[in-house]
């Protein structure tokens, strides 16, 4: 594989000691279970899991889906989900820890914060009266799915793209973030966005992405994908089974670009002032939604009820409140959330 001479430009991460730093406080994980890391996309752990004639309803579904942020009806009412928590007491939520800004922990205070962690915490409010009641579960970006499949998490809340193919394996809540894909480089790159200037430069991604689904239908030329990806001789150079080591791999010059979520990509500029957006905006429009287990209508329901209430207020809401504090400093002008879409609308 050919190597792009480029190099990027070396710069600490500010506040956290850098890259090493973070690593190491993310290694105390008292209260957070890590999940392990496979070599396979967000879908492929629970390909098995599917009888084929569920599979083919569900590739059925997809094709028809044109509008995949509509979701259910905010609704109160309790159901087997919901039950299920309230007798274990606790919400079990998959999270990010090493996302500053959305998920990640503090290493002063030991504990998990940011934008995605505050929602996870109001769920657990309205559910259980407590927004304590959280078990936070850190999984990779390549296993939210299968987390939710298995059974060893409720809630998905992670920086998650609501899509047509991901709504074949999980449930989500209605949108509760606008993002999109943009190209993040050293300040000195030549690279300018998603575009030409990516021709033969290293390009880092995170494994079952959008990212990298963008990258698999347009490159520019970009080297993009490992040698025997997606199997145990992955190499994890290009593509990661966390976001963060896109972050690691480019300042360590062993990759050229990153290509993430702008909502990302914006507090990974925050950390290291080496590095920036490149590109006027992001080139594709994605909304985050909370995930959950395919089916699980009522928790599904419940959480859209949540959503309606943290949206409630507009300039003192729950969300602009959170917005403030962990996101304008980075993603500036944003004036509220996404309005909810419903299915039947």
């Amino acid at each position: 594989m050919s190597r792009s001479k480029e190099r990027p430009a070396r710069g600490g991460l500010r506040g956290w000691g850098g890259v090493a730093g973070m690593a190491a406080a993310c290694a105390v994980t008292a209260a957070v279970t890590l999940l392990p890391l496979a070599h396979h996309g967000d879908g492929a752990a629970g390909a098995s899991l599917s009888g084929g004639g569920a599979a083919t309803a569900d590739r059925a579904r997809a094709e028809e889906c044109t509008e995949p942020e509509a979701s259910l009806p905010a609704s109160s009412a309790d159901g087997p989900s919901i039950d299920r928590i309230k007798e274990r007491g606790k919400l079990i939520a998959g999270v990010d820890q090493n996302s500053f800004r959305w998920g990640y922990r503090n290493p002063a205070a030991r504990e998990l914060e940011g934008f995605d962690i505050d929602l996870v915490r109001a769920i657990a409010r309205d559910v259980l009266g407590d927004p304590d009641a959280v078990i936070f579960r850190a999984i990779p970006t390549n296993q939210r799915i299968a987390a939710l499949q298995n059974d060893r998490v409720d809630v998905v809340v992670r920086t998650m793209t609501i899509n047509c193919k991901r709504l074949e394996q999980v449930s989500f809540s209605t949108a509760y973030f606008q993002a999109g894909q943009q190209v993040l480089a050293p300040k000195g790159s030549t690279i300018t966005g998603y575009d030409a200037s990516l021709k033969g430069k290293r390009v880092c991604s995170a494994e079952g992405s959008t990212a990298y689904e963008a990258l698999e239908k347009k490159s520019f030329g970009a080297l993009y994908r490992d040698d025997f990806d997606g199997t145990e001789r992955d190499r994890d150079l290009l593509t990661v089974p966390n976001q963060l080591d896109c972050l690691v791999r480019l300042q360590l010059g062993e990759v050229d670009a990153i290509v993430t979520d702008n909502a990302l990509a914006a507090g990974q500029a925050a950390q290291d002032p080496a590095v920036e957006l490149k590109g006027k905006a992001p080139f594709t429009t994605e909304f985050y939604g909370v995930a959950t287990k395919k089916g699980a209508d009522d928790l599904v329901a419940r959480v859209n009820k949540v959503l309606v209430d943290y949206r409630a207020g507009e300039e003192n809401s729950p969300w602009m409140k959170s917005y403030r504090k962990w996101l304008a400093a980075g993603l500036p002008g944003i004036a509220g959330p996404p309005a909810p879409k419903y299915r039947g609308d």
